[in-house]
């Protein structure tokens, strides 16, 4: 018997952010496997199964996802937000391009989600508006001086910027390395949005200029979003600003 195997992602956190299309796949699993924190948030039947695992334990989990669906499982691997942004769906590819010929032969489906910076800029108004980008800034998988060469690369072309992992108890210094980095180019009036469990109870949201950002709060769960010289804020008494980045820039 060929199994399944869905590659889902659940969105930032909010449950009304988890697309119709992965709840469907959802209801179809019988066995869940992710990230602990992720599987919390799922509403699952008696009949579903949970198999939890640390955070940094991508590689392995994928190969036990894999492994249990050529056993004939619907099989749901799931991620917060979007399963191909920094996630699961690499990492299912990665061990499936390794991995025995049996894999090859899977049902195989990524669904789409929505991932921290789409919610974060929705939040903000529209800092995507124009060309952007998103950089990790753990260096679990790459080495840091290739994170301060994008850095570097993508400030200079006028890129906004949406950084994921920014900042973890193992390494509190890799956000102002960043920030410091940054301001060799940018003007340090550039806005940057901090998003923290956006759409969530313990949501924190703040928009402050480059030269303030240091003094942020911020950890794994924050999405942190940095403009361009041509990203604008409009100022609402009593509301929070509209960020955003215009669609045309003037050659």
């Amino acid at each position: 018997m060929t199994g399944r195997l869905f590659v889902i992602g659940t969105g930032p956190g909010n449950p009304a952010q988890t697309t119709p299309q992965a709840l469907d796949f959802i209801a179809q699993g019988e066995q869940f496997f992710g990230y602990g924190p992720y599987l919390d948030r799922l509403d699952l039947r008696p009949d579903q199964h949970c198999i939890a695992s640390d955070n940094r334990e991508e590689l392995h989990r994928a190969k036990a996802a894999l492994d249990a669906a050529t056993k004939g499982h619907a099989v749901c691997v799931v991620s917060g937000g979007d399963p191909g942004v920094f996630a699961m769906a690499a990492a299912i590819c990665e061990a499936v391009e390794h991995g025995p010929p049996a894999w090859r032969n899977l049902d195989i489906q990524i669904i789409p989600g929505v991932t921290a910076m789409l919610a974060v800029a929705a939040r903000a108004g529209a800092p995507l508006g124009h060309d952007f980008c998103a950089i990790s800034l753990s260096d679990n998988l790459k080495p840091w001086p290739v994170i301060e060469q994008r850095l570097r690369a993508v400030s200079t072309a006028g890129l906004v910027i949406a950084l994921y992992n920014p900042i973890s108890k193992a390494r509190p210094w890799q956000l102002p390395a960043a920030f410091a980095i940054l301001r060799e180019t940018l003007p340090w009036t550039t806005p940057v949005i901090f998003g923290r469990a956006v759409g969530r109870p313990d949501e924190n949201f703040s928009v402050v200029p480059l030269s303030e950002a240091d003094q942020q709060p911020a950890d794994m769960s924050t999405c942190v979003i940095i403009g361009t010289p041509e990203t604008r804020i409009i100022e609402r008494p009593g509301r929070d600003p509209l960020v955003y980045s215009p669609r045309s820039i003037g050659a």
